[in-house]
Formats: C-alpha cells, structure tokens, sequence
C-alpha cells in the first residue's frame, strides 16, 4: 500500500471560500479484479458472496477478503435499495437553479443547511456558472411541488432568484460509477 500525501481542496468553497488542508492517507490502487468487483456490486449489490465470487473468477474468500478492504478504504460508501418512484407516487423531477444574493460563508451555510431539511430534496450541488446551486427535487406531481415550494423553497435563506424545471422523461439514470 502506498502512502502519498495529497493537498485536499474543497471545491465547494473556491468562490471566496478556499479551505486548504493537507493530510497523510492510504492510497491503494485497485486492479482490474477489483474493478470486476465493484461493476457486479453496482449492478446487483444483494449478490451473495458464493454468487459475486463466481462472477469475479475469485474463491469465495479471497472475494470476501477484497469486498472488505473495498469497503474499508471507502471504495464502497454503503449498500442501498433503489425505489421505484412511480411505485411510491413520486414520479415528477423537478430542477431548480438558484441564485443567492451573496457568497458569504454564513450565506451558504444557512443555505445548505435548510436544504439538508427538505425531504423532497435528492440532490443539492453548489455550481460554477450562472446559477449558484442546482436542486433535484422529487414531486407527486405539480400540485405537489407547487407544495413543496410554498413549504420550503419559498423560504430558503439568502436566495435572490430560483428557476425550476420539469423533466418530461428520464432518457438514462444510473448510480453505477465507471471503474
């Protein structure tokens, strides 16, 4: 395993908000029998281990050791069911920009953190362009996010301008990462 110091810059601050710190960390590169794990994982990550290993060419507990340490050194964050959203009456993705009136620290802050308490909420990225965040937001329907805008959106601190959208149909989604 080798050791290598890495400069880690949270990128989320740049724009008058640049956080630099230094710290020691393990950094193992994974081969391509690592890389056969975490693809059967990502497709199907109920697979018994008897099941991944025959996939993966390995003996099962040369499979189960590697799983581990992917697991251990944060190559596999968790393991999750994907709902069906049509099933739980969720099938309307809405994205909003938004714009905010400043790029304070406290500003952000209080953003973020009102963001984090709207369940409708399933992703918040904090953008470089026009728009400041980016939210994707899962409705019943427009009723429902016209809801959840009154609840929430509305009264979100610090925002100066939000642009929402409503995607007609989901052409490809995956969770899967390239490895």
């Amino acid at each position: 395993m080798a050791t290598a110091t890495l400069l880690a810059v949270d990128f989320a601050r740049i724009f008058g908000r640049i956080e630099v710190s230094s710290k020691e960390i393990a950094v193992t590169d994974i081969d391509d029998t690592d890389r056969r794990l975490l693809n059967a994982l990502q497709k199907q990550g109920r697979l018994s281990n008897a099941e991944l290993s025959e996939k993966v060419h390995l003996s099962p507990s040369a499979c189960h050791r590697r799983v581990q340490r992917l697991e251990k050194e944060g190559y596999i964050s968790g393991y999750v069911a994907l709902v069906n959203p049509r099933r739980v009456n969720r099938k309307t993705i809405v994205f909003v920009e938004i714009t905010l009136r400043a790029q304070a620290d406290d500003v952000l802050d209080a953003f973020e953190k009102s963001v984090a308490r709207i369940p409708d909420v399933l992703e918040c990225h904090l953008m470089a362009g026009q728009a400041d965040y980016l939210l994707k937001i899962v409705a019943e329907d427009a009723d429902d996010f016209a809801r959840i805008h009154r609840r929430y959106l509305s009264s979100l601190p610090g925002v100066q301008g939000m642009h929402s959208s409503f995607a007609l149909r989901t052409v490809r989604q995956t969770t899967a990462l390239p490895v």
